[in-house]
């Protein structure tokens, strides 16, 4: 059979440059600060997404990516392709690292609508999709939720891409997640929001400010006034969508150590909420607040400031839960698993 157009069948999509998913408006990466940028061109986030008749035996995907030089310490890291039904792995494939390569993923035989995790690591891009034994078509899609954040949004220390909290929160929400973290960055760059608001979804998280205490210092008075006008950009393409803010989550090194503005990540989160607590006084009533700093213990941090697995979860459940409790999305949708 011939090969299926991949485009009907990626999810979890931003802006696509060519052929090749990226997080950022390619018209607009000028504005961006260089780390921003560079992590905008690998696709975090982005799966492939089917239905399979009964009796599909399995799904081949084409794809290219840019594995490290030769000499480089992550060569030999292989590709891994993980397929999940609803809120279960199924299986997970592992290829040697190729710039150009088809994977074969074996199906269960009684069908059912499947995602395909890609390895994000090496920015693969999915040239292509075919059925062996069987029929595939694009899953119905979901509601697009708008996932902004910094390297935790972006999954780090998670061990695989589906465990990364928007992906599992996600997962249990009936939504397509678009992951919109930027490790390094998310210290509230205000053409990130323009973006923001050009970009189509029907629900949008900002989950940011951990960077502005050191990365790129800032006071808890900037942080408040950096806040406002983020969420204002981006409600000039949003007025009505849906918008929670989660502020930081524990970082102990920081929490009352003072950056070198004089703020500490206490003060900077509390500057967060106090700007969202005064936008919803002021009328914003589709913007709602998750406190970041009681989410996580220290046991949830694998190095003192990205989650582990764990941690990945527990973000996930209260971020599911924050979104239930503000209205904002319906009880969770019903998938085969």
């Amino acid at each position: 059979m011939s090969w299926l157009e991949p485009e009907p069948f990626l999810r979890g999509t931003a802006w696509l440059d060519g052929d090749r998913p990226v997080r950022a408006d390619p018209a607009d990466l000028g504005r961006l600060p260089w780390d921003i940028a560079e992590r905008a061109a690998l696709p975090i986030g982005v799966r492939v997404e089917f239905t399979a008749a009964p009796g599909t035996r399995a799904v081949e995907l084409r794809y290219r990516a840019a594995p490290p030089p030769a000499g480089d310490s992550l060569r030999a890291l292989r590709h891994c392709f993980a397929l999940w039904r609803g809120t279960r792995c199924v299986t997970e494939v592992f290829a040697e690292p190729a710039e150009e390569a088809v994977v074969r993923i074996e199906l269960p035989p009684a069908g059912g609508e499947f995602t395909v995790h890609l390895p994000e690591g090496q920015a693969p891009v999915v040239r292509g999709l075919r059925p062996v034994g069987g029929r595939l078509s694009p899953a119905p899609r979901r509601p697009r939720w708008l996932v902004h954040g910094d390297s935790i949004t972006e999954g780090w220390w998670s061990t695989r891409p589906a465990h990364a909290w928007p992906a599992t929160a996600g997962r249990t929400l009936g939504l397509d997640p678009v992951n919109l973290g930027y490790a390094g960055g998310a210290r509230g760059e205000l053409p990130l929001a323009e973006h923001l608001a050009r970009l189509p979804g029907a629900l949008i998280t900002l989950a940011f400010g951990t960077n502005c205490w050191a990365a790129v210092p800032s006071s808890a008075p900037l942080l408040y006034e950096t806040t406002r006008a983020f969420v204002g950009l981006v409600r000039r393409g949003h007025p009505d969508t849906p918008l929670l803010l989660l502020s930081p989550v524990l970082r102990p090194a920081a929490e009352h150590t003072r950056n070198a503005l004089g703020a500490t990540l206490a003060e900077l989160r509390t500057a967060m909420e106090e700007a969202v607590r005064d936008l919803v006084a002021a009328g914003d009533a589709r913007l709602a607040l998750l406190p970041g700093g009681p989410l996580l213990s220290p046991e949830d941090l694998a190095d003192g400031l990205h989650p582990n697995d764990r941690g990945h979860a527990r973000l996930a459940e209260a971020v599911a839960g924050a979104l239930r409790a503000a209205g904002f999305v319906d009880r969770p949708v019903s998938r085969a698993v």
